[in-house]
């Protein structure tokens, strides 16, 4: 390696991100720089430890100008499941510039026999299983993509966020509660229980953090409206924090590829 630390960049957002993060400054500790950027999408996010960058690069080449501007030497792609323009962007941007890059992706919550699954590949296709679900629905999805339920003039939508919402939300009748998770399966009960929901529309976004509204659904016997996920991404694909952390000895004990070392902005 050159005489400067290497840097890593983690694009985050997620619970696997900021535990990576943490799993770098122990086992690097100050050998390593560490850059987790964030979307910017939610209020007062949690400090990882190592630098905190928030906001968007600009495209494809807004993040191959970083990361060459920075002397990025790696980059763990640890955003969200469906975060699918981030994932395309961060896969040319690193071919582009020569950085080595892998995505660490959780694995899907599991299908049990007694769940109550109505698969669908996107947003309209979810609105659309509502029909003959009940009247009271849990939109678990956050604040920016319920415009596909507008027209559902028939429903009552419980919707959760972790900032209060800018505007009222696109739906004829709402309400909005605010909550970070991670969230328990008691509480996750609880919710659906006293807003008496009749269904609950989820991403399969898998993970242990947000798999309790699941679990309580199935409970109680509820059906979820499961959006399936985006097609799998470009290799190299990891599926946990401890594998990310093996992909990352394996660049820095390599070295920088010649490819990498050359690169200009």
């Amino acid at each position: 390696m050159p005489d400067r630390k290497p840097h890593l960049l983690i694009l985050g957002g997620t619970a696997e991100a900021a535990a990576l993060a943490r799993r770098c400054a122990d086992a690097y500790g100050a050998a390593l720089d560490v850059t987790t950027s964030l979307a910017g999408a939610t209020e007062a996010p949690p400090h990882p430890p190592g630098r905190l960058r928030i906001g968007g690069f600009g495209g494809v080449e807004g993040l191959r100008r970083y990361l060459a501007g920075e002397a990025v030497d790696a980059v763990i792609d640890a955003t969200h499941p469906f975060a699918r323009r981030m994932q395309a962007n961060a896969a040319s941007a690193c071919a582009l510039a020569g950085v080595p890059r892998c995505r660490l992706l959780r694995p899907p919550w599991p299908r049990r026999p007694d769940d109550r699954w109505i698969e669908v590949d996107d947003l309209d296709a979810a609105a659309a299983a509502l029909a003959g679900l009940g009247p009271r629905v849990f939109l678990a999805l956050g604040l920016r993509d319920l415009a596909a339920f507008a027209a559902l003039a028939d429903r009552w939508f419980l919707v959760r966020a972790v900032s209060a919402p800018d505007a009222p939300p696109p739906l004829a009748d709402w309400r909005v509660i605010q909550a970070r998770g991670p969230f328990r399966l008691a509480d996750e009960r609880r919710l659906l229980v006293e807003n008496r929901i009749d269904a609950v529309v989820s991403r399969q976004s898998g993970g242990e953090g947000a798999r309790a509204k699941i679990d309580a659904a199935r409970e109680l016997g509820l059906p979820v409206v499961m959006i399936r996920r985006p097609a799998p991404p470009v290799p190299p694909l990891v599926a946990s924090v401890d594998a990310a952390l093996e992909w990352l000895g394996g660049v820095l004990s390599q070295g920088l590829a010649p490819a990498r070392r050359a690169g200009a902005v």
